[in-house]
């Protein structure tokens, strides 16, 4: 089909606002399944997962195609819940315009507002579109009213809601002047509602406004009262969208099909077309910008799906170009080829395969050999920019359940990984645990179920322990003398050494102060070496010391029987001799968390947060959230992110990263140390 004809639209939004079930009407209506699928019944085409039908959440970006009054359109579903926030960057890089949904009944969220954030900085253009119309005590004015607030003047309504009571019963096109009112799957045109008669003369100045705003000729006309013609206002909504000047809204209800033939009309009429917008990407040193369309073959690798009985899948958007089986392309990302063995056009979970794939298709590459999420395949060097996906923010260790399991489990969790670059794992030799890190517990509980059903190896789960780090408060001085007589050569080191506190974060500092050659040169390295390893040890419960300057001010050597390992102990021992007499204490992570949370529970947020020993370093107001930072022990986070989504009723969002090492309090510090010498008897 004509790239001009095509359609790639994102539905993005915070969790439960509705994605899903619009997206399965979607579906329907584009032909890519012959009856409306729901995710509360488990018959949805996109949430198709053992996971994702059991907790009734999308978990994975899932896509469908079909055609619509002569488009062909992609509807791509992703997930709402920040901890599988990867998906939701694919679907942004995989779209050409992003509808971002709003749920009637509780307006603009946090993931509202980070979704939002994702589309802008990927300049991809933005609708609304406002969901669950059809609920009791829903009120569409007042949720756009909010929308306006949070996002700007550039906001404005194309439909406002027909209502019959507190039913939804269909919704007027601003544009066309005319009601469409539904019954099941029928929809029938009709004129405007007298009592949303002033509302539509509003809202329709609502929309010469915001257009006006962007565009100069428009403004002028407007000024000087002159019209505008239906066609000029068509043109500047067109235009201000694909700028991502102008923000339309359109609402319905998902579930009951209210609104939607409306909304995939209006894609059809404003959105871009693939070609429309476009690419960033480097060509050796070189930037440039890229327009999709004809030309030599390329295309971006948006996620890799990894299935146990086909390999992986690397689901692509060709940008430029046909790219047919059987061909060889080169990854640019990579600089290796890859052979296109076979070419799969999606619908949920059902493949179909294709000869090739054009400019502005979204299809699957089948086991192709050195390709990952992020590359880029190309004839002409190409590579496109990458998305950037957050790092993981929380581990939990794990343990194979049986011995011969650990080959199994390493293979199954480098596939995971493949499939969510936000997921990762390695062996932490200070902790000698595994562990595997994600963006909250819920990602990871997901993501080991996964590894329990698709690669059928199991795990338990471990607390990670905490790196806990020890310093001394106080200056000390003390020798250390290592004195070894043989039957042969014998073994004498003499070292004096002085140590103090230094500043958080300051590590070490080695200070040679010797004179006259009472140790000669050649040997103090042994002695700094001496004392690191026994800095290594530690004094209290054995973990690593940090932030100590010593200083090596004294001592005395043997012409013979001096060496580098004498002087290796001597160092040691001076170093513990002296750490003994400098207070040594228990220091632990400190971490910085911010929080947004809805106003009403900020109250139970706080408390949460004072009882894991939380300093509250400032709140900030945004609109209906407050915003809390706070610096908390890492002890005190475990599985933080269950306890959150259960105080805020899955509304408040955190993140975490390591601030600095604080000095544990003494009852604490005294069940840590017990526990450490526990574990060392054993």
């Amino acid at each position: 089909m004509d790239i001009k004809k095509k359609r790639n639209m994102g539905l993005f939004g915070h969790g439960g606002c509705g994605k899903t079930s619009l997206a399965d009407r979607i579906a329907y209506m584009i032909g890519a399944n012959n009856r409306v699928g729901s995710p509360d019944n488990g018959t949805s085409i996109f949430d198709y997962d053992e996971e994702e039908i059991s907790r009734k959440i999308t978990i994975s970006l899932a896509l469908a195609s079909g055609s619509f009054k002569g488009y062909d359109i992609t509807v791509v579903d992703t997930p709402g819940y920040l901890d599988f926030v990867g998906d939701t960057l694919s679907g942004v890089k995989a779209c050409d315009i992003g509808v971002i949904l709003v749920d009637a009944s509780s307006g603009v969220e946090v993931g509202t507002e980070k979704v939002y954030s994702y589309l802008k900085e990927d300049n991809k253009p933005i609708i609304i579109f406002v969901n669950k119309l059809n609920k009791e005590h829903t009120d569409f004015f007042s949720v756009y009213e909010q929308i306006h607030s949070v996002f700007g003047i550039s906001v404005f309504p194309m439909v406002l809601p027909v209502k019959d009571g507190e039913k939804l019963k269909g919704v007027v096109d601003i544009l066309k002047g005319k009601s469409y009112i539904y019954s099941g799957d029928k929809r029938e045109e009709g004129s405007i509602p007298d009592d949303l008669k002033a509302r539509y003369e509003e809202y329709k100045e609502k929309i010469l406004d915001a257009v006006a705003e962007f565009d100069e000729k428009l403004m002028e006309k407007f000024i000087e009262g002159e019209e505008i013609s239906p066609e000029e206002l068509r043109n500047g909504i067109k235009e201000g969208l694909k700028a991502g000047k102008v923000i339309p809204v359109l609402g319905g209800d998902g579930v009951a099909g209210i609104g939607v033939e409306e909304l995939l009309d209006f894609i059809i009429e404003f959105a871009p077309s693939p070609d429309e917008l476009t690419v960033k990407g480097r060509k050796g040193d070189e930037e440039v910008e890229i327009t999709p369309g004809e030309g030599e073959p390329l295309a971006y690798i948006f996620k890799t799906i990894s299935e146990p009985h086909v390999g992986e899948i690397n689901l692509a958007k060709i940008i430029k170009g046909e790219i047919r089986s059987g061909m060889t392309i080169k990854n640019t990302t990579k600089n290796k080829d890859e052979r296109i063995t076979q070419i799969l056009t999606i619908r949920g979970k059902e493949r179909k395969e294709v000869d090739s794939a054009h400019a502005g298709d979204i299809v699957g590459f089948v086991k192709l050999k050195d390709t990952d999420t992020g590359d880029t395949l190309s004839t002409e060097g190409i590579v496109i920019e990458p998305i950037k996906f957050p790092e993981p923010s929380i581990s939990i260790a794990i343990v194979p359940k049986s011995k011969s399991d650990e080959q199994r489990v390493s293979a199954g969790l480098s596939k995971l990984h493949k499939e969510d670059p936000t997921f990762s794992y390695h062996y932490d030799p200070e902790i000698k645990q595994e562990l595997v890190s994600g963006l909250g517990e819920l990602h990871i509980d997901v993501l080991l179920a996964r590894l329990k059903k698709k690669f059928e190896v199991d795990v338990d789960t471990e607390r990670p322990k905490i790196k806990y780090r020890e310093t001394i408060t106080k200056k000390a001085e003390a020798q250390g003398k290592y004195k070894k007589q043989t039957g042969g050569r014998g073994q004498y080191g003499d070292v004096w050494l002085r140590i103090e506190p230094l500043p958080r974060g300051a590590d070490f500092e080695f200070v040679d102060a010797i004179v006259g050659g009472v140790i000669p040169a050649k040997f103090i390295p042994s002695v700094e070496k001496g004392v690191r390893e026994a800095m290594a040890q530690g004094m209290v419960a054995g973990y690593p010391m940090v932030d100590i300057k010593a200083t090596v001010y004294d001592g005395s050597h043997h012409p013979v029987d001096s060496s580098d390992i004498a002087f290796k102990i001597a160092g040691g021992l001076a170093f513990k001799n002296a750490a003994e007499k400098a207070n040594p204490v228990l220091l632990e992570p400190i971490m910085e968390v911010e929080i947004v949370v809805p106003e009403e529970f900020m109250g139970d947020v706080i408390g949460d947060l004072n009882s894991r020993r939380a300093r509250i370093q400032g709140m900030e107001a945004e609109g209906k959230y407050q915003r809390i930072k706070a610096l908390v022990p890492e002890s005190e986070m475990y599985k933080y992110s269950n306890t959150l989504r259960s105080i805020t009723q899955g509304r408040g969002v955190f993140t975490m990263k390591f601030s600095h090492y604080e000095e544990v309090p003494r009852e604490i510090a005294d069940k840590i140390i017990e526990e450490a010498k526990r574990q060392k008897e054993e």
